[in-house]
């Protein structure tokens, strides 16, 4: 692959990884319009971390506030360690579906189907649309909830920042808590994909592990991957407080629906 396929992957993922479009079935149909037959573990690496890290960069006063309240006393450090605990909670779905079904839910990355989980992406947000703006707070059961939407993304092709950011307007969260809930409890799902990856990296013979594609492109793919996602996260904290979603419904759904009839 060479470097400007990189590149346009980071792109990819970047963006895809915040908007509500789903990073993975944008990733599955780029590698198809690319023609990459096997994935490069390297770069699912590095793109993922970069995600990881312009989402610790967006949301480092609130990181900073959570990790110093989790060590205080008095009322702050209970809310802040009742927050991470929710954030936790919401990722216990996930981690069952992603460690159990690994194998499986990888053989269904094909085209078709995420052109089909779009429409359904597409679905999630009209839906999601109809919710009144509510000001309840989160607690276990809400958490939980937005948890096993976030289990529901991992299939390709349906949107992890759509299914958590819809669960929660549903469930009368506010917009703005729904957002910083949805990129703050995706850093754990994000990390531990990341190190399941870095595992199955290791556990390959070194050459093979070794061989992938240029550092330029690598360079550029992760730097790509970083940037675009800082600006996607910020984008998109903002678009969900002022506007609605609905006009990436409208794109899942034509996407989808060309992977349908072109896949």
């Amino acid at each position: 692959m060479e470097a400007l396929s990189y590149l346009l992957l980071g792109l990819v993922q970047g963006l895809t990884e915040f908007l509500p479009v789903s990073s993975s079935g944008h990733l599955t149909l780029g590698q198809a319009l690319l023609g990459l037959e096997q994935e490069d573990l390297t770069f699912t690496v590095l793109v993922h971390g970069a995600t990881a890290l312009s989402t610790l960069v967006v949301f480092r006063d609130d990181i900073q506030a959570l990790v110093q309240g989790a060590f205080g006393r008095g009322k702050e450090g209970r809310r802040a360690r009742t927050y991470i605990g929710w954030i936790l909670l919401s990722a216990v779905p996930a981690a069952v579906v992603g460690l159990g079904f690994k194998d499986s839910i990888e053989a269904l990355a094909s085209p078709q189907f995420v052109g089909g989980m779009l429409c359904i992406t597409a679905g999630i947000l009209f839906f999601s649309q109809k919710a009144q703006s509510g000001d309840r707070p989160l607690q276990s059961g809400r958490a939980l909830t937005i948890g096993l939407a976030q289990a529901l993304a991992i299939l390709p092709g349906i949107s992890r920042s759509g299914s958590t950011i819809g669960a929660a307007l549903l469930l009368g969260v506010s917009r703005k808590e729904a957002a910083r809930f949805s990129f703050l409890m995706a850093l754990v799902p994000i990390g531990g994909a990341t190190l399941l990856t870095v595992k199955d990296l290791l556990e390959r013979p070194a050459t093979e592990a070794l061989a992938g594609g240029p550092i330029w492109g690598y360079a550029l793919g992760t730097a790509a991957a970083f940037f675009s996602g800082w600006l996607a996260c910020t984008w998109m904290i903002r678009l969900v407080q002022k506007s609605n979603l609905a006009g990436f419904g409208l794109y899942c759904a034509v996407v989808g629906i060309l992977a349908l009839i072109l896949g």
